[in-house]
């Protein structure tokens, strides 16, 4: 029997290349990319490289040496010159940017998910890519822009969103040769299915009520209407601006906030037990219930704590507010701020950070994160149920078809709740 020796071409390739060391992988793209290059200068000149023609139209005058930074490492890639006129290959490069598109794509995506840049410069040499300095990552990051610009405007057309949940973060920002605490302003809110969105995000200089006030009318242009409960803490400003934007909403104090302020007045050997009754409160079955351990809790607490007592009595309309709403989703409403967990995952990408270099690069991070949230959030199952919904509607419907009959107003709230 004879052998067969025949040899596929493409196989056998595919196998070499396979084998290839990084070296011999950026030999071959290098050389295949500058032939590639000289190819189409010959066309565009006319004639061949050195050939006298009658049809040549320009001629060659040396090369430009570039560095590209691709997935088999960096190359050098020599772009022909032209004598007249210029010659730029908009195939393989876009002006102003020295690296492939996918790698910069990689490059994005990890500083999306908090990949340190001393981490992603070490990961790129590896690869034979001669480094990535901090400017570098941001500027190849910046292809996020255009999605999170699209995201932060987009129209609010998935509402009523009926209930809504607003908190700030502070960053630190380079702002004219010195380091700033800028606020990042978050509101997210429970659509017409019942998911979750992230409806918006804002920088300002402070957190304050003009700044609170720009968001939520931005929000509020943008489509956010049928709001029936907005969850935040008690900064005056966003207090204030949610009543100017959003009068038929009611406010519901956040729990974790709240707790956080009732322990700053409360003895620290006295937390645990003040603690456990304020929790007390929330653990009741009904409306009528909660009113009525909130009372009992009230009158334990001025025999022993008058200061304490009287602070959690000033804030007893703030923290109840849920009280309103149907019972089987108040946990959803009031349990630790919505946003809690959220600012969590910002703040595990944004740490990675430190100090931005300006306000752009806060919004291109947090937005980018924002919206990739955004996307989870639709594919996970109903954070409220459209019945529970649908009841809490009435509740509002209920408070602006009615307010000046505050009879048929409590009945038509009854029949939501009991619905």
């Amino acid at each position: 029997m004879t052998a067969n020796t025949s040899i596929d071409p493409a196989v056998f390739l595919h196998d070499q290349l396979a084998q290839a060391s990084p070296d011999l992988m950026r030999d071959l793209l290098t050389t295949f990319i500058n032939a590639l290059l000289s190819a189409q200068a010959d066309s565009v000149c006319g004639a061949e490289y050195g050939t006298r023609s009658p049809d040549r139209t320009n001629s060659r005058n040396g090369y430009r040496h570039r560095d590209l930074d691709t997935r088999a490492g960096t190359i050098d890639v020599a772009i022909p010159k032209l004598r007249e006129g210029s010659f730029f290959p908009e195939w393989l490069l876009t002006r102003h940017k020295r690296a492939e598109a996918a790698l910069t794509t990689v490059v994005a995506t990890c500083y999306l998910l908090g990949v340190s840049t001393r981490r992603m410069d070490k990961l790129v040499q590896t690869l034979g890519i001669t480094g990535l300095s901090k400017s570098k990552v941001s500027e190849m990051a910046k292809d996020l822009d255009e999605q999170v610009a699209a995201f932060r405007t987009r129209p609010l057309t998935d509402g009523p969103y009926t209930f809504v949940a607003a908190d700030a973060l502070t960053m630190k920002v380079r702002e004219n040769g010195r380091v700033v605490k800028v606020a990042v302003m978050v509101a997210t809110g429970v659509n017409a299915d019942g998911y979750r969105e992230v409806l918006g995000i804002h920088t300002a200089t402070t957190e304050s009520g003009a700044g609170w006030l720009g968001f939520f009318r931005d929000l509020v242009a943008r489509g956010l209407s049928g709001v029936a409960m907005v969850t935040s803490d008690a900064h005056a400003g966003l207090v204030e601006a949610i009543g100017a934007t959003l009068p038929a909403a009611s406010w519901q104090r956040c729990r974790t906030h709240y707790a956080a302020n009732l322990m700053a007045v409360t003895p620290k050997s006295q937390w645990g037990w003040v603690k456990a009754l304020l929790h007390s409160v929330y653990d009741q079955p009904d409306a009528e219930a909660v009113h009525a351990q909130f009372d009992r809790v009230l009158e334990g607490l001025y025999e022993k704590l008058p200061a304490v007592a009287e602070h959690l009595e000033l804030a007893r309309c703030d923290i109840l507010a849920f009280t309103a709403f149907p019972k089987e989703i108040w946990r959803q409403i009031w349990s630790n701020n919505p946003n809690e967990r959220l600012n969590r995952e910002i703040r595990r990408r944004t740490d990675v950070v430190g100090i931005f270099p300006n306000r752009e690069s806060v919004i291109r991070l947090v937005g980018a994160v924002l919206a990739e949230q955004h996307d989870e959030w639709a594919e996970q199952r109903r954070y409220l149920g459209l019945e529970a919904l649908k009841n809490a509607r009435a509740v509002l419907i209920a408070r602006e078809g009615q307010a000046g009959n505050e009879e048929v107003t409590t009945e038509l709230i009854a029949g939501a709740i009991n619905a």
